[in-house]
């Protein structure tokens, strides 16, 4: 009978550590992550051995959310400069001798393969909601000046590779940070007018392969076997799929392998064409669900860092989804970004349950006051 009190005790001692999953959002990753399990068993029926990875990979990033979640905001508000400064450094090492593969200077070796520019789609935000979080009641032009700095270093750094796919997802992680800082609408329009204006040099500045993507978006039948293969069969397999879809198991472009990369960027084509418009539209209201708790996370966060951090980690989770369903059905360029918590990978799931984990660490420690 002893025992009893004892079990209590150690339950009680224990029961922090495993209720600091926010519940609504824990349920949305769940379903997100079996109904990827789901596709994938059918897309990846020639490489059988990626459901278990994949099963695998969600472990790795229940862990990392896990960890992230057990870990106070206070605490990463202290950690954002020091991971930003790594991170950027690690950039630069990379620039002077880095690992090439496939023409693309992205990684460094430190023992094991790694590619430094994952750790700024969340350091770079960390560091933005920590630098305003500083000037929260005197946000002023200068201020703003200084952070887009703060952003375009590691942007041109991972562009520079040439990686623009994550170069993109870095620097609007880091843009919806400013943006959510309260940037005027005057220097947006600014900034877009400016862009639209820089455009022709932009364009002089790509690499043969991006300008080729840009063409191919725009006429992807010019190359049909080449270039445009990938968008044409991907239009194919989704508009086959009808209304309903034809079914768990039945889709041909997929098990036929005409949709190239269907466990990673084009997972979505073969989801679509199996399930069809009724899947897709369940899928987007899925994502809608985590867009919304990160936002209503966003909304009830204690302080001016906790609340632009979760913004930008939820705008990157739009972000992320936005392009990968953009570039599958061709209304966007090819550019390797994958469907969040669908896609087959590793790397990805490090950042997205890292994010996912930071979202429900602000949520647990929401009643915390300012300081």
């Amino acid at each position: 009978m002893a025992r009893i009190p004892e079990r209590r005790s150690l339950r009680r001692r224990l029961r922090p550590y495993f209720t600091v999953f926010d519940w609504p959002l824990g349920l949305v990753l769940f379903v997100l992550m079996m109904t990827s399990v789901i596709t994938m068993t059918s897309a990846g029926a020639e490489f059988p051995d990626r459901v278990e990875h994949q099963i695998r990979n969600f472990m790795l990033a229940f862990g990392i959310m896990w960890i992230a979640a057990n870990v106070p905001p206070q605490t990463l508000m202290r950690l954002a400069v020091p991971i930003y400064t790594v991170g950027v450094t690690l950039l630069i090492a990379v620039a002077l001798f880095g690992i090439i593969k496939k023409g693309a200077r992205r990684w460094l070796y430190v023992g094991v393969d790694i590619q430094p520019s994952e750790i700024l789609k969340i350091a770079t935000p960390m560091m933005l909601a920590w630098y305003f979080q500083q000037r929260a009641n005197a946000a002023t032009w200068k201020n703003y000046a200084i952070a887009a700095v703060i952003l375009l270093v590691p942007f041109a750094l991972i562009a520079k590779q040439p990686d623009l796919g994550t170069a993109l997802m870095v620097g609007s992680s880091g843009f919806y940070v400013i943006f959510l800082a309260g940037l005027p609408w005057k220097a947006l329009i600014a900034l877009g007018l400016s862009a639209a204006a820089a455009m022709p040099i932009a364009w002089s500045m790509l690499h043969d392969y991006q300008r080729d993507r840009v063409m191919t978006l725009i006429d992807p039948t010019s190359d049909p076997l080449g270039k445009g293969f990938h968008i044409i069969q991907s239009e194919i397999a989704i508009g086959s799929g009808g209304v309903f879809g034809k079914g768990y198991g039945q889709g041909t472009q997929g098990a036929l392998e005409f949709v190239p990369e269907q466990t990673t960027d084009f997972v979505f084509a073969v989801y679509s064409e199996e399930f069809g418009l009724v899947g897709n539209l369940f899928l987007l209201f899925v994502y809608l669900l985590l867009i919304g708790r990160g936002l209503m996370i966003a909304a009830n966060a204690p302080n001016t860092f906790s609340r632009l951090l979760a913004g930008a980690i939820t705008m990157m989770f739009f972000t992320y989804a936005f392009v990968n369903m953009g570039m599958v059905i061709g209304i966007l360029p090819v550019v390797g970004v994958p469907l969040p918590f669908m896609s087959y990978g590793g790397t990805a799931f490090i950042t997205l349950g890292l994010g996912a984990g930071i979202l429900m660490s602000i949520q647990r420690h929401r009643k915390l006051v300012q300081t």
